[in-house]
């Protein structure tokens, strides 16, 4: 019973959270799209900062037609995928951020760039200082050893999503932290202190 009323109390939170994305939307793009500076002021982010680099890859993956703006459908879309998609979903979602060249295989390169922006998000943030005990380029090897099944040192999205679902630890690193509503909570928190 107890389980129900935690999946009610989330799922009003999200409701909220999304409310307070959409009026957000509304103000902040009267145009009804989002560029990468306004996609990056909307979420709270630094344009210079820590988070802004991992902003971008966020950025890229939600425009789904490629045209440098997110419009309204594509917000909404990304928003449902945030907040209802299931794992493979998610992990689908996390490739596209990771294939920054849209070529359908994430290189060394790619892996290593965002492995990179997600650590200096987290130290940023004094966040799971745990998972910071290995360097990049270790995180970069014991990934492609655990599911570049074919060893030509790229990775398919079979490979993703295959790997990430055979070993936690390369699904940890591997998915993103997509959560904005909590972006949005914070700016919250930091405008009523105003």
């Amino acid at each position: 019973m107890g389980q129900t009323q935690s999946n009610e109390e989330s799922e009003e939170i999200d409701v909220a959270a999304l409310q307070d994305m959409y009026k957000k939307f509304v103000t902040e793009c009267p145009s009804g799209v989002l560029f990468l500076h306004e996609f990056k002021r909307f979420f709270g982010v630094d344009p210079t900062g820590e988070a802004s680099e991992y902003a971008e890859n966020m950025f890229r993956a939600f425009d789904k037609n490629g045209d440098n703006t997110i419009d309204f459908l594509e917000f909404v879309a990304a928003l449902n995928l945030v907040f209802r998609g299931n794992l493979e979903h998610k992990l689908r979602w996390s490739f596209k951020v990771y294939d920054k060249d849209g070529n359908g295989h994430i290189d060394r390169k790619e892996l290593k760039e965002i492995i990179d922006s997600i650590y200096r998000v987290k130290k940023a943030a004094k966040k799971d200082p745990q998972s910071l005990q290995m360097s990049t380029d270790e995180v970069c090897d014991r990934i492609l050893q655990g599911i570049d099944s074919d060893g030509d040192g790229t990775i398919t999205l079979d490979e993703f999503l295959e790997g990430a679902k055979k070993d936690p630890w390369i699904l940890n690193m591997l998915r993103l932290d997509m959560n904005p509503s909590g972006w949005v909570l914070e700016q919250r928190r930091k405008s009523a202190h105003f």
